[in-house]
């Protein structure tokens, strides 16, 4: 179990998780300017314990993937993303024990060529 939490703390989550197997960042329109190093899970091994209620959602374009941000300290959190809601993508800065400058082989996701965009 992990524990994420946003900077100023009133945001926080448990991510059932005992090692993060992969990282990834995302060239996405918005993914490449907040540049978070994220990881994922399924919908059930991640719950808001705390601030559900200082969360704010972003969503553009398709109006499909879901971000999520704290509305006092404007740290993205995670987000559900659009080929694939059932998971939970997350901000592996915002887990303590996690030094993101640590982390190796961090996988890239092609956000700019997404399979839901091609006619």
């Amino acid at each position: 179990m992990k524990k994420l939490k946003c900077h100023c703390g009133a945001v926080e989550a448990e991510i059932k998780i005992n090692e993060i197997s992969k990282s990834l960042k995302c060239n996405c329109s918005i993914c490449k300017r907040k540049g978070a190093i994220m990881s994922m899970v399924n919908n059930e091994n991640f719950k808001i314990i705390r601030g559900e209620d200082k969360l704010k959602l972003y969503q553009f374009h398709s109006k499909i993937a879901k971000h999520f941000f704290c509305s006092i300290c404007g740290i993205y959190t995670h987000h559900n993303p659009r080929s694939n809601p059932s998971m939970t993508g997350f901000n592996l800065g915002c887990i303590d024990v996690i030094d993101t400058f640590d982390l190796k082989d961090i996988q890239i996701n092609d956000g700019q060529n997404h399979p839901l965009d091609k006619k």
